[in-house]
């Protein structure tokens, strides 16, 4: 059985469509359909069927999806087993949040290909919920991500590598005031409460008795400082940046203690083949 024909099984059911699977596997249509013809044909069965615009799997395709992923894994497994080296071979697959693919994973990255240019890395980015479950199906070798809310399970091993305090987030020409009186005197964009910080900072302004004026809320630190600095709005974010990285049209105010902090690290499989390799970034990441 060819595991090309499985990988193509996945990703159709994953991403929903034919289409999407041909993108993601950089294939055409035809190419990925002929693939779940030639795999149906080899177990007698059909696995998919259209429903509406999409694609879903059948009883009998449901019934393999568990068994079709966990074949990718150990096919993946024997690759990088097969190595001549102390480490394993690549790719080591690396999930990151979007703010630490733009901030503290790029020097990592520089030391890596200095260090290891012979072993890639493939980076998924995504929220710190789906790297979460990523790692936790072993889709992920590893991901830099927020520690959620709960304990982990001893399956996983945790490794922080930055902390950062929440902080008020205004547009220039607002230092030296009061920061509650910021918020109150001004559009608040809040950072979405579905996310660790964002659950943080809602928490953090209620025990303050502050109950601003939230005129947008979403997900992305990124995003947020780019509508405070067109005039948007303030927000209470994590202090994401380092100095060199903040706008000059943008201002950092410290919030009275005491004040919540978010922790970014690495988390990772403990029962890992790529284990070495994740150690190896490791030792490049701590500051």
């Amino acid at each position: 059985m060819d595991t090309r024909f499985i990988e193509s099984f996945v990703q159709v059911v994953e991403l929903g469509s034919i289409a999407a699977a041909a993108r993601f596997l950089d294939l055409t249509p035809t190419a990925v359909s002929l693939r779940l013809k030639a795999l149906e044909a080899e177990v007698g069965t059909t696995l998919i069927e259209r429903s509406g615009r999409t694609v879903k799997p059948t009883q009998a395709g449901s019934k393999v999806l568990k068994q079709a992923r966990l074949i990718l894994v150990e096919v993946k497994n024997f690759s990088s087993l097969a190595s001549n080296n102390e480490l394993p071979a690549g790719p080591l697959t690396l999930g990151a949040t979007p703010s630490a693919l733009k901030g503290m994973l790029p020097p990592v990255l520089r030391k890596w290909v200095d260090t290891y240019e012979n072993i890639d890395v493939l980076i998924e980015p995504a929220a710190s919920t789906v790297l979460y479950d990523g790692v936790l199906r072993g889709d992920l070798d590893a991901a830099i991500l927020v520690h959620p809310l709960f304990d982990m399970p001893k399956t996983l091993h945790w490794r922080t590598l930055r902390t950062e305090r929440l902080v008020l987030l205004t547009p220039v020409g607002m230092e030296g005031r009061d920061p509650f009186a910021i918020i109150n005197e001004n559009p608040f964009i809040r950072y979405d409460r579905r996310v660790v910080a964002g659950k943080m900072a809602d928490d953090y302004l209620t025990s303050h008795n502050v109950h601003p004026n939230a005129r947008l809320e979403l997900d992305g630190i990124d995003y947020i400082a780019d509508l405070v600095k067109s005039g948007l709005g303030v927000s209470v974010l994590p202090d994401w940046a380092s100095g060199d990285q903040i706008e000059p049209a943008l201002t950092r105010h410290s919030l009275p203690e005491p004040v919540p902090t978010r922790s970014l690290g690495l988390l990772w499989l403990r029962a890992n083949p790529r284990e070495k390799l994740v150690r190896a970034f490791l030792d490049l990441a701590i500051p």
